[in-house]
């Protein structure tokens, strides 16, 4: 049995390891003022970022979906790691050497699943690096040599070489601890007649990264007559690899795409490779599969849907390269960046480019770029026979609903005159009729067309969204205005069946709003509010979800009490995931001023708080006075009547004098 990981050490690895700096690692991080940083959310589909980090506090939450937590958190919910498996692989990055209890610390029995798998394919990257060097790998070093590649770019971008025979890796990853159960799990080998044996043999071969930097799987390709496998060779499904996931070079191109809020998409690895030498960094590709709907969120989270940013596909100016960019062009909608086109001259794609042309030639390419719904356009168009009235009207048939999918307007209505000049359209009321029939179709898509359907920007709004309650009670918002139908969210969550989030929370009531406000100070600027703050009542928290935060920051010790831990502490007392996420929201939420928090601010909700309390309890009182009628008791009559009194007295006072008289 694995032995359980050090508790002290688990506290180090979540010390030493910024959130910012893991969460930047697979989407793109801007300010959010207030110190936090925001982005697309990696969990839901939306088009207006709602998923904030804080930095200071160790935390990100979503205010679409709900998800949220620490760095570990994170890590286990994006890449469907253990909690086991993600301490291993923080510790890694950290250079922190773990201990485990229950029997000590064997490497490579106590580690996760999948740690052992990513350790299996960095073990063999450096294998097949090291290969490359030898003599069988002289076909191999001619083939990168003769595309223009040298040893520095080999290097560069990791390029290896598998020996030809049956079971070097086999041998060698075995010798590095590494079970056989282990190696055919991984993909990196296979079954044989006589037991397992290398999957790659005598291919050139390019490690495929995910876009945090790991190697999960290799593509291979084909150097010798005799090799009767496929030309491109790549690592199957597995544990690690979905290839409808992973884009080859996204490590290297990411922070460029974010930077330059531009990506290029080609077709193969040497296309990557000679882009990237070229200096178009920002170039990727898909592996083995064509460009799809999971490939689009990852360039959506670092591109940030601005509307400035563009994505740019080069294809072979063949039919197969013009029916793969129509192909792309059917998911433009799903970007917020435009989409362009560039077209290889002579079908030369960029790696026979860059050889033949140079440098420039491939970054001229780039710079060349066609939007994309003028190459759908002229695409559509030129099929039919223009010459005849039925060829026209055919080609605006189709053409019109490409027109009605473009975003900007303005563009929409200057593509609808295009389409009128490139069909021929002789009269005025049928280009009337052309205009009209693009606009009209485009509103009835905005209006409920399929491409706003389904989950994301509708569901969620920014802070101040909850994830207690239902519709209902997400219409008032906090400071980050109104907010939409709320759900539990996260990949997969369209169509399920409604899951109980809690009691109900009126976000209208300026008691519960100012509750909420008090809550946030109390968890994030804890120096703020204290001592006065924990001597308030769970009652005086009139929202059962605001309670229950009251509550879990009074087992933790209180405000008062608060460190470094004092966050991780209040999260690990709440009594479940429902609570804990409402603590992880308030804890990120900004507070709702136009400045930093200060101690006149937070004495304004404390005050607030307590006021609402004593004026709930006035009326309690003076109800009570009623019922005891003109015969009660004179002792319990006058106790009630005195505490009517005291009550109003403290009231006004707090009126008059605000944080003093608490």
């Amino acid at each position: 049995m694995a032995g359980r990981i050090n508790d002290d050490d688990v506290k180090a690895v979540r010390a030493a390891v910024p959130i910012d700096a893991v969460v930047s690692e697979y989407l793109q991080l801007r300010n959010a003022g207030g110190g936090n940083l925001k982005g697309l959310c990696p969990f839901h589909d939306e088009k207006s970022p709602s998923f904030q980090v804080s930095p200071s506090k160790g935390l990100y939450y979503c205010f679409g979906c709900q998800e949220g937590g620490d760095t570990v958190d994170f890590i286990m919910k994006i890449d469907h790691l253990s909690f086991a498996e993600t301490i291993e692989r923080l510790a890694s990055q950290a250079g922190i050497t773990l201990r485990y209890e229950e029997g000590g610390y064997t490497p490579g029995r106590q580690q996760g699943e999948r740690t052992r798998l990513v350790e299996a394919h960095k073990a063999a990257a450096q294998f097949y690096i090291e290969q490359l060097d030898g003599p069988e790998a002289e076909i191999g070093r001619t083939f990168l040599a003769q595309r223009g590649f040298d040893q520095a770019a080999a290097q560069h971008f990791g390029v290896g070489y598998s020996p030809a025979g049956w079971d070097h890796l086999v041998r060698y990853l075995r010798g590095r601890g590494f079970t056989d159960k282990e190696l055919i799990l991984s993909g990196l080998v296979q079954e044989g007649r006589r037991g397992p044996i290398d999957r790659f043999r005598g291919r050139l071969m390019w490690p495929i990264r995910d876009i945090s930097g790991e190697v999960v799987g290799f593509g291979a390709r084909k150097l010798r007559d005799d090799d009767n496998g496929p030309k491109y060779l790549n690592t199957p499904e597995t544990p690690l690899y979905r290839k409808s996931q992973v884009l080859y070079g996204i490590d290297l191109a990411k922070k460029d795409i974010a930077k330059s809020s531009r990506a290029v998409v080609v077709e193969g690895y040497t296309d990557v490779m000679a882009c990237h030498l070229a200096g178009v960094t920002t170039a990727i590709a898909t592996c083995g599969t064509s460009f799809g709907g999971d490939h689009i969120k990852i360039l959506r989270r670092l591109l940030m849907d601005n509307s400035g940013a563009e994505v740019v596909f080069t294809f072979d100016g063949d039919a197969a390269g013009q029916k793969a960019a129509l192909r792309a062009f059917e998911d433009d909608q799903r970007f917020a960046a435009e989409t362009s086109i560039a077209i290889t001259p002579d079908g030369m794609d960029p790696c026979e480019l860059r050889l033949a042309r140079g440098d420039e030639a491939v970054a001229d390419l780039v710079e060349s770029r066609t939007p994309l719904f003028a190459f759908a356009l002229k695409s559509i168009v030129s099929r039919y026979n223009l010459d005849t009235e039925e060829g026209r009207i055919a080609a605006v048939d189709e053409a019109v609903p490409v027109v009605a999918a473009i975003k900007n307007p303005g563009l929409r209505d200057r593509y609808a005159i295009r389409l009128i000049g490139m069909v021929g359209i002789a009269t005025q009321a049928e280009e009337q009729s052309i205009i009209r029939r693009v606009r009209g179709l485009a509103r009835s898509r905005q209006n409920g067309g399929p491409e706003h359907s389904g989950r994301g920007d509708q569901r969620g709004g920014g802070p101040g969204g909850s994830r207690f309650g239902g519709r209902g009670d997400q219409r008032g918002g906090g400071p980050g205005g109104p907010a939409g139908p709320g759900g539990p969210g996260g990949p997969g969550a369209a169509g399920a069946p409604p899951v109980p989030r809690g009691p109900a929370l009126n976000l209208r009531s300026p008691a519960h709003r100012v509750e909420r406000e008090l809550l946030k100070l109390a968890l994030q600027h804890p120096q703020l509010v204290s001592p006065a703050f924990d001597a308030y009542g769970i009652d005086e928290f009139t929202a059962p979800p605001y309670a229950a935060v009251r509550r879990a920051i009074e087992d933790a010790g209180g405000a008062a009490a608060a460190d470094a831990d004092y966050l991780a502490r209040v999260r690990e007392a709440a009594p479940d995931d429902t609570v804990r996420a409402m603590v992880t929201e308030l804890a990120v939420e900004p507070p709702h001023t136009r400045r930093d928090p200060d101690e006149i601010y937070a004495g304004v909700q404390l005050v607030a708080v307590r006021l609402a309390a004593v004026n709930h309890r006035v009326t309690e009182v003076r109800g009570a006075l009623q019922r005891l009628g003109q015969h009660a008791d004179p002792a319990h009559l006058a106790a009630v009547q005195n505490e009517l009194w005291v009550l109003q007295q403290y009231g006004q006072s707090l009126r008059d004098r605000g944080a003093a008289a608490l």
